[in-house]
């Protein structure tokens, strides 16, 4: 089967490429699933569910905890007068969405979290 050619240029020359056409209408997204929260709106036994939601809302809760001590090492460590990039309270404060009395507060449980890792 011999090879398709271009259409031969209308002045003579070399063949043109042509560009693809533009996209009149955007590629349909795909239909959204449902929400599912851990599988939890499947569970038809109430014991079980009360089970599974007490886990999950402990674990999250753990986490949240974990959350907030890196929270308060990474602001300690902004604020380290020995860091010559070092952060101001205020700085801090508006980066984390705190007031500045919290972030005070934020910072040195951070400097005592550093100090002792074990705390």
């Amino acid at each position: 089967m011999p090879e398709p050619h271009s259409a031969p240029n209308p002045s003579g020359g070399v063949p043109r490429h042509r560009r693809p056409a533009p996209l009149i209408f955007e590629p349909r997204e795909p239909a959204p699933e449902s929400e599912h929260f851990f599988d939890l709106e499947s569970v038809e036994d109430p014991r079980e569910l009360l089970s599974r939601s007490t886990e999950l809302a402990l674990a999250f809760r753990a986490a949240a905890d974990r959350a907030m001590e890196f929270q308060a090492m990474a602001a300690a460590q902004l604020a380290d007068p020995r860091r010559f990039d070092r952060l101001p309270e205020a700085a801090i404060a508006d980066q984390a969405d705190w007031t500045e009395d919290y972030a005070r507060k934020m910072i040195e449980f951070g400097r005592q979290l550093l100090d002792d890792p074990d705390t």
